[in-house]
C-alpha cells in the first residue's frame, strides 16, 4: 500500500542562469592621421529581449580617436555604432526578463591604406530573471523533521539618473577626449525606494588656450532613486549602472583667461532587490510500519549583500609600454582605470589589481607620443567572504621620472566592495513504501543510543515520534550523552 502525502507549491523570482558574450564593433576613420596617439571606446546598452534558445542585446558604441597630423598638431574625431549581438543557450524562452551589463574589453587600431580602422571588444554579463517553482511534500502518513528553510525572491527595477558639475579650468581650447567610469557607493531600500548612492570618474584630455596638450579629471557624486516595490526597509539590493551620456560644454572667459567647463552626465540602472522569504519544508522522513525511499528537490539561489567601501593610496615603479627618457616631456595623464578581485592568500585576503593610464609626451623634436602605464597593487583586506566583487576608480593618478627611462606612479583607489549572498536548500518531495519493518513483540525496550544524537536522528533510529520518545523518556538530554539509556514502551492488549 503506497504511503499517501500531501505536496505545496512554492514560487518564487529569480535568477534562472546566466551568461557571457563578446562582439566585436568596427568603425572607419580618414587617413589624415600621421600617427595613433590613443583610441577610445565606450558602450551603452539600448535594449535586450529573451526568445526561443537566445538573448538579443542591442547597443551604441561611441569611438574616439586621438592622432597627430602631418603638422604635428593633435587632433581628435569622434564616431558612433549602433550594434546588434546575441547569445545562445537552449535554456532560453520568452518569458524570461534578460538584465544585460556591457564593458569594453579591449580597443585595438590598424591602417588598411589610407583608412585607420578601430575594434572595440564588448564583454556582454547576462543575467536571466523568471519564476522558479519548489514542490515539497508538506505531510502525509509518515513521520516527518520539519524545518523553517530560506528562499530569496528577487524584485527587479530599473531608471535613469543625471549628474552635473561646473568648474573653473585653465584656458582650454578643444576637448579631444573624455572617458567616464561610474560605480556605486551605498544602497538603501526603504518605502518601496531604492536610493543609489555613487560616484562618477571624470576624465578629460583637451588643447589648452595657446596650445599644447592638458588633462583633468573630477569626481563627480551622483544620488539615484528609483521606484521598487520590494524595497523594504532591512532588504539589501545589487545595483548596475552604466554611463548612457556625457555633454561637456567650454566657455571662455577671455579677461579672466579660464574657462568653465560644464559637464552633463546621464547614467542608466538596474537593480535587484532581495528579498528572504522563509518556508516551512520537511527535510527528512521515516515511517514505522516500512523501509523508505526518499527523493528530494534541491533549489539554489543568489541574493545581495552589503556593500564596503575601501579608499587606498598607491604608488611605485609603473611599468611602460615604450621607453620614455629624459628628452619627452610629460604632458598630460588620462584615461585612467582599474581593475582587482579578492584572492585567498593564507588565512587573510588580498585585493589584487592594476591601475593604468595613458600617459602624452612631447620629444625634442616637436612630435607627440602616447605610453600606455601600469601600476599592480596588493592589499590586505579583513573580510574576505565566498562571493565578492569588485568595482574600483582610479583618481588623481600621476606620472613623474626622477630617473631616467624610470616612471613613478601614483593613484588613489577608491573601492566597493559587492557581497553577493547564496542559498541552497534541499527539500524533500517524494518517499516510496520499502519493506515492512517487524515489530517487536517485548513490552519494554531498553536502547543504548549514539553519543552526540539529537532528538530527530533518536527517533528515527527507534522508529517512533519525538512524541512518542520524549513521553517515555522525559528525563532526556540532547544532545546524547555517553553512557544514556532510552526506555522504549509498547502497547500490549489482552487476548
Amino acid at each position: 500500500m503506497a504511503i499517501k502525502t500531501q505536496a505545496e507549491t512554492f514560487r518564487t523570482y529569480g535568477k534562472v542562469c546566466a551568461l557571457t558574450a563578446q562582439t566585436a564593433v568596427e568603425c572607419r576613420f580618414g587617413g589624415e592621421a600621421e600617427r595613433i596617439l590613443s583610441a577610445h571606446a565606450s558602450v551603452a546598452l539600448t535594449g535586450a529581449e529573451a526568445g526561443n534558445g537566445e538573448v538579443r542585446y542591442f547597443g551604441k558604441v561611441c569611438v574616439t580617436l586621438v592622432y597627430e597630423d602631418g603638422e604635428k598638431r593633435v587632433c581628435s574625431g569622434e564616431k558612433g555604432v549602433e550594434f546588434t549581438a546575441r547569445a545562445v543557450d537552449e535554456r532560453l524562452f520568452p518569458a524570461l526578463t534578460p538584465v544585460v551589463t556591457l564593458a569594453v574589453e579591449t580597443v585595438s587600431t590598424r591602417r588598411e591604406g589610407t583608412s585607420i580602422y578601430v575594434t572595440a571588444l564588448i564583454g556582454a554579463d547576462i543575467a536571466l530573471y523568471g519564476e522558479r517553482a519548489i514542490t515539497f511534500l508538506s505531510g502525509g502518513e509518515f513521520i516527518g523533521k520539519h524545518e523553517p528553510v530560506s528562499v530569496f525572491t528577487s524584485h527587479l527595477c530599473s531608471g535613469t539618473a543625471e549628474a552635473e558639475d561646473e568648474f573653473e579650468t585653465e584656458d582650454l581650447g578643444d576637448v579631444l577626449l573624455h572617458s567616464e567610469r561610474a560605480i556605486v557607493t551605498d544602497v538603501d531600500c526603504r518605502g518601496g525606494v531604492l536610493t543609489v548612492d555613487g560616484e562618477i570618474s571624470l576624465n578629460v584630455l583637451a588643447l589648452k588656450g595657446e596650445g599644447g596638450l592638458t588633462s583633468f579629471e573630477r569626481l563627480v557624486p551622483f544620488r539615484a532613486e528609483l521606484v521598487c516595490d520590494g524595497a523594504e526597509a532591512g532588504r539589501l539590493a545589487d545595483v548596475n549602472l552604466s554611463v548612457t551620456d556625457v555633454k561637456l560644454q567650454v566657455l571662455a572667459d577671455e579677461e579672466k583667461e579660464k574657462s568653465r567647463l560644464t559637464a552633463t552626465i546621464s547614467l542608466s540602472l538596474s537593480a535587484c532587490v532581495t528579498e528572504e522569504v522563509v518556508i516551512d519544508g520537511i527535510v527528512d522522513a521515516f515511517s514505522p510500519q516500512c523501509r523508505t525511499r526518499l527523493s528530494y528537490e534541491e533549489w539554489q539561489g543568489v541574493g545581495a549583500g552589503e556593500y564596503r567601501r575601501i579608499v587606498e593610496r598607491v604608488s611605485g615603479k609603473a611599468i611602460l609600454s615604450e621607453s620614455v627618457d629624459f628628452s619627452d616631456t610629460f604632458r598630460a595623464v588620462t584615461l585612467s582605470r582599474a581593475e582587482a578581485n579578492v584572492v585567498k592568500e593564507g588565512e587573510g585576503c588580498l585585493l589584487e589589481g592594476i591601475a593604468t593610464a595613458t600617459l602624452f609626451t612631447l620629444s625634442s623634436d616637436g612630435s607627440h607620443k602616447s605610453v600606455e602605464m601600469s601600476l599592480p597593487f596588493s592589499l590586505p583586506i579583513e573580510d574576505c567572504g565566498n562571493n565578492r566583487r569588485v568595482d574600483v576608480l582610479a583618481c588623481g593618478i600621476s606620472a613623474r621620472q626622477r630617473k631616467e627611462g624610470e616612471v613613478d606612479g601614483e593613484v588613489t583607489l577608491k573601492i566597493t566592495v559587492k557581497e553577493e549572498k547564496s542559498l541552497a536548500i534541499r527539500l524533500l518531495n517524494g518517499i516510496e513504501e520499502g519493506e515492512a519493518i517487524v515489530q517487536r513483540d517485548s513490552a519494554v525496550s531498553v536502547y543504548v543510543p549514539r553519543a552526540g544524537d539529537g532528538l530527530w536522528e533518536l527517533s528515527k533510529s527507534l522508529q517512533k515520534s519525538p512524541d512518542e520518545v520524549l513521553a517515555s523518556n522525559p528525563d532526556l538530554q540532547f544532545p546524547i550523552q555517553e553512557g544514556q539509556r532510552v526506555v522504549v514502551y509498547r502497547k500490549k492488549s489482552l487476548q
